[in-house]
């Protein structure tokens, strides 16, 4: 027998003639989380297989679970036979060193040509288990362990404990986007979200010194490193929007001074996108949460922009949120008390339905394409990437 990582894709065999294309890519990503670790990599249309030494498995298994597109893995035993004699040997050799009394057995024969079907292998196999193991019974409803089989065409897998995956598909599949990063708990978890469907993110993030200070930059490249461990790399955009928002500040009826920033964030993001051959915009906004995100406001704010704008969140209240950001880890981060543009000069009463007209109207009060040309010009590029640091480390 020989002891691999073996790799269920899941979702992944609905793409039938594209399979080949998400399967390099998932290998490809697998690969470069794995950059470390000395592993072989070998997989087909309905299973991946990793080598290594026997004291990683642990390790590696642990680094797969921020891959996308992996369903299910587990540790599993290659025995280079399908007859039912071989396999029975390996059961045996393997069930002495596990502590059990209850017992299933589960099979899977993608081989359908093989003598026995999967209920007659689980009889089989049952009954030589309770041969050769003492004082254990089969239990099929809640049992210690689940002998797993699977006979394919020329070899045999024998696994027990799975672990589950991200499942989604492979970061990369479906393009590029563009996230709109602040220092909240919403925008990472929208990130994380769209990369699970297989979208590669670089990200952008608007500052406004000396009004927002260099923590609340230095938060978000922290969070911006967290989503890295999905994505390998974040590109982030880092816009300076002081002169923008204080124009709006200065010029704009207050009530609608949030609508008018996000349409000028919008703006400069659709343009970024373009620059970046980003197919979208991603966004953390969810249905009714603040006055911008009303459905009027969101009519009002999208309609600048001519790119689709993907909301993973629309439909999510503020505890899955929260509870999904706990998950993923940036929650402790995101509630870091300092304030990103998004927070500052917020009016006390907001307009919660602003008329399109009026926003067209009121935006004549400023240049703002000429600030938002000198804006784009002048921003900042941060390559990030997944190197464990501190948040103190950083500041």
């Amino acid at each position: 027998m020989k002891k691999k990582i073996i790799i269920k894709y899941g979702e992944l065999t609905t793409k039938k003639e594209n399979i080949g294309l998400f399967l390099k890519m998932l290998k490809k990503n697998i690969s470069f989380t794995l950059k470390e670790e000395e592993v072989e990599i070998l997989y087909d249309s309905g299973r991946m297989f990793l080598s290594c030494e026997e004291n990683q498995f642990e390790k590696v298994l642990n680094k797969l679970k921020t891959v996308f597109g992996i369903h299910e893995m587990f540790i599993g035993y290659e025995i280079d036979s399908i007859e039912m004699e071989n396999i029975k040997q390996s059961i045996k050799e393997l069930i002495q060193k596990k502590n059990f009394h209850t017992f299933k057995i589960e099979t899977k024969r993608s081989n359908k040509k093989y003598e026995l079907t999967s209920p007659e292998i689980n009889q089989e196999l049952g009954a030589y288990v309770l041969k050769n193991k003492e004082d254990v019974k089969v239990d099929v409803h809640n049992p210690d362990i689940i002998i797993h089989v699977e006979i394919r065409l020329q070899k045999s897998y024998l696994y027990f404990e799975k672990e589950k995956g991200l499942g989604g598909y492979p970061v990369g599949t479906l393009g590029k986007g563009l996230l709109m990063l602040s220092g909240g708990i919403d925008s990472p978890m929208a990130g994380y979200l769209t990369m699970k469907r297989g979208v590669k993110l670089e990200a952008i993030y608007f500052e406004s010194p000396p009004h927002t200070s260099m923590e609340a930059k230095k938060k978000v490249e922290e969070l911006a490193r967290k989503l890295s461990l999905y994505n390998q790399e974040i590109k982030l955009h880092v816009v300076k929007f002081t002169d923008i928002q204080e124009a709006i500040y200065k010029n704009i009826p207050h009530e609608y001074l949030v609508t008018i920033m996000r349409r000028m964030m919008y703006r400069i993001a659709e343009k970024i996108s373009r620059q970046e051959n980003c197919k979208i915009i991603v966004n953390g906004e969810s249905i009714g949460q603040v006055a911008s995100q009303t459905l009027t406001s969101i009519n009002a704010i999208n309609s600048v922009v001519k790119i689709p704008v993907i909301r993973p969140l629309a439909c999510f209240d503020k505890l899955e949120i929260i509870a999904l950001a706990k998950k993923v880890g940036t929650y402790e981060t995101s509630i870091l008390p300092y304030e990103d543009c998004c927070t500052i000069f917020v009016p006390l009463h907001p307009v919660i339905n602003p008329d399109i007209g009026k926003c067209e109207e009121y935006e004549t009060l400023i240049p703002y394409e000429k600030l938002i040309q000198e804006s784009i010009k002048n921003h900042e590029i941060i390559k990030i990437t997944n190197q464990e640091k501190k948040f103190e480390d950083i500041l």
